[in-house]
């Protein structure tokens, strides 16, 4: 169940109200009459299934609730009512399949944005990465997979594209073309250093590497998990399973990549800086080409249950 505060102005609260009982899946509400200060209106308070919650949103955006008020939703963690039982029943689909378009437009808005400690923790992750490739070590390639930040601006990609976002597209891209290249830049100093330390050395980069030579011998497997990543990416954060990102991340070559670029770069090694670069791209691309098509298959079938997500006027409820 998701609870949404709504503050919209007086004028607009029947409205409101109309627009929230015409949807199913929906109970508990509750109208603090000019309660509002800022801005001034009424509030109105109710639960909604997790399954209509994208219905309900279009519905007050369609007031223009967004501009002239505010809409806050949370998600509900417990609630023990028989009548939240029933609006879920009510609510056609699973919870876990719905689609909450304004939910995933601000986290990968947040997740997409250019910082100070999203650049950190790509250059982080990328130095480990750099340790883990010379010394043919696979425990720290995958804790610099693990640490890696890079698919939220691969997920603001998507959903700048599938919804037509310009703006968040290209803020994603921007994020992630700077934030590599700010990865590279600085890891191909750390190996320099390290180097100079006498702790980096080229022998340990042309020497077999059994465990990590994937990272810049690209093929067809590694095109074809950066699909089932993104496919598994996209769909932990719509059904809000946040926890399946962790296996996300390690499962594909993106900072391993760019760090056995910048490694080999500061030796002189192109033949691995462009394998590597080629890996990273092909991994990109894969997961960004399924993000987007899962996106547009759950954007298709959400249109398909938009007519069962609203109830005819008059309609009882039936709980």
């Amino acid at each position: 169940m998701l609870h949404l505060r709504i503050i919209t102005p007086a004028d607009r609260t029947e409205a409101v109200l109309e627009v929230v009982e015409q949807t199913v899946g929906t109970t508990h509400v509750a109208v603090l009459t000019g309660a509002a200060r800022d801005p001034a209106g009424d509030i109105v308070l109710c639960d909604v299934a997790r399954e209509a919650g994208d219905e309900l949103l279009h519905g007050l955006r369609g007031l223009g609730i967004d501009r002239d008020g505010a809409i806050a939703v949370e998600n509900i963690d417990l609630s023990i009512s028989t009548r939240a039982e029933a609006a879920e029943e009510e609510a056609p689909g699973e919870g876990a399949d719905a689609v909450i378009w304004e939910q995933l437009a601000e986290a990968t808005h947040e997740e997409s944005t250019l910082s100070i400690t999203y650049a950190a923790f790509m250059i982080v992750a990328t130095m480990i990465a750099a340790c883990g490739v010379v010394l043919d070590n696979a425990i720290l390639i995958v804790g610099a997979m693990a640490v890696g930040p890079e698919f939220g601006p691969l997920a603001g990609i998507c959903t700048g594209l599938v919804q037509r976002r310009p703006r968040l597209a290209v803020r994603s891209l921007v994020a992630l073309v700077v934030g590599f290249a700010a990865a590279i830049v600085a890891t191909t100093l750390f190996s320099l250093v390290m180097d100079a330390l006498d702790m980096f050395h080229p022998g340990m980069l042309e020497a077999p590497r059994p465990n990590t030579s994937f990272i810049w011998q690209p093929d067809p497997f590694s095109f074809v998990v950066a699909v089932l990543a993104g496919v598994a990416g996209v769909l932990s954060l719509t059904s809000a399973k946040a926890g399946a990102l962790v296996g996300v991340a390690i499962s594909v070559t993106t900072v391993p990549a760019a760090a056995n670029a910048a490694v080999a770069m500061s030796y002189g090694e192109f033949a691995q800086m462009w394998g590597s670069a080629e890996q990273l791209l092909l991994n990109l691309l894969g997961i960004v080409l399924a993000g987007c098509l899962t996106l547009l298959a759950g954007k298709v079938l959400w249109r398909t249950q938009r007519g069962r997500m609203t109830r005819p006027p008059g309609a009882p409820r039936h709980f």
